[in-house]
């Protein structure tokens, strides 16, 4: 939080919300990130949809490698060793499935259009993020290294 300004947090959720507004509106999908990576490299979904859950996929890589060449200072190297980056990745991989959406699914997408299912599923992920912030930091003493 020692970098966080109020005005580029709100123009980078106008553009999460403006671009999920649009899928939805041109294509009738949720913008799930994790649902539309996982249908890309399982080459399933809708008949017709690969084309525009690519687009979005590299859209949003392409975003960061613009920001990394404008903004290098914007990224920072993480505090955690690569072991424990897996085991995360892991358990955001399983949780995903477990919780039938990610974050930006139910959090984003879903909170938006007033699903019942994606406010408990938000809440779970927001409980589950403070009490491994705590356990990390309080508990175990340290940063995750």
């Amino acid at each position: 939080m020692a970098n966080f300004t109020p005005v580029s947090a709100l123009i980078g959720g106008a553009l999460i919300g403006l671009s999920a507004t649009i899928l939805l509106l041109v294509h009738g999908r949720v913008a799930g990130i994790a649902g539309l990576f996982g249908e890309t490299l399982r080459g399933r979904g809708h008949k017709g949809d690969g084309a525009y859950r690519a687009a979005f996929l590299v859209g949003m890589l392409a975003a960061g490698l613009v920001l990394r060449a404008l903004r290098p200072a914007s990224f920072v190297d993480t505090p955690a060793s690569l072991p424990i980056v897996v085991v995360a990745g892991l358990l955001v991989g399983f949780g995903t499935r477990l919780g039938n959406g990610c974050t930006s699914g139910h959090g984003v997408c879903g909170l938006s259009r007033l699903s019942k299912r994606s406010l408990v599923a938000t809440m779970t992920f927001m409980a589950t993020a403070g009490a491994t912030v705590f356990v990390v930091h309080h508990v175990l003493g340290g940063s995750a290294r």
